[in-house]
């Protein structure tokens, strides 16, 4: 009877147990989509900017039309990518062409004197910033899940119920993970 009473204390320590990780299982992974759903809104706020800023220097800039060009095509891809690899890759090119195309914009006075270019190029640095913060968030939120998911007891569990490791959100070039810096101070 005594055996009995151990092995039923046993199996309601280990049921606990698998209620517990597996309830820290879905913690994690929830975090790792709250962490997506920043990026992504980061994302659409600097989606949403370009064709301002796009429009803003097609007057100014007329023969730099494949530069203008080449970052409808990318912000149009990057809408398009769906996963953490896919994003990193077209927002990674479409940094580089955003960056490009402020550094062209170096080359017209008038343009780097208005007041409206001034502020989208603010606000697309301060994007660029919360984008920043947004894929630590993520990318801490997928370590902490995959950390679980590759750990003992608690790959079992995860495992049994098929949760998949979390994709990095990562740059693919590391010159392409700083913010783009633009001065306008005419140096």
């Amino acid at each position: 009877m005594v055996g009995f009473f151990i092995l039923l204390g046993l199996a309601v320590l280990l049921l606990g147990s698998g209620v517990v990780i597996y309830n820290r299982l879905v913690k994690n992974q929830n975090l790792v989509q709250e962490g997506w759903s920043g990026i992504e809104v980061q994302l659409k706020r600097r989606a949403d900017l370009i064709p301002n800023l796009v429009e803003m220097v097609k007057g100014y800039m007329g023969h730099e039309q494949r530069v203008l060009e080449r970052v409808t095509e990318l912000r149009a891809q990057s809408l398009k990518a769906t996963t953490p690899e896919e994003k990193g890759r077209a927002e990674g090119m479409l940094g580089a062409v955003l960056g490009n195309l402020l550094a062209v914009a170096e080359n017209y006075p008038d343009l780097k004197a208005s007041q409206n270019f001034l502020d989208l190029q603010r606000s697309l640095a301060d994007i660029e910033e919360q984008l920043n913060l947004a894929r630590r968030y993520y990318n801490g939120a997928a370590r902490n899940l995959n950390i679980l998911i590759g750990s003992f007891p608690s790959n079992l569990i995860a495992r049994y119920f098929a949760f998949p490791p979390a994709e990095y959100f990562e740059i693919a070039a590391p010159g392409d993970r700083e913010v783009p810096r633009v001065s306008f101070s005419g140096n």
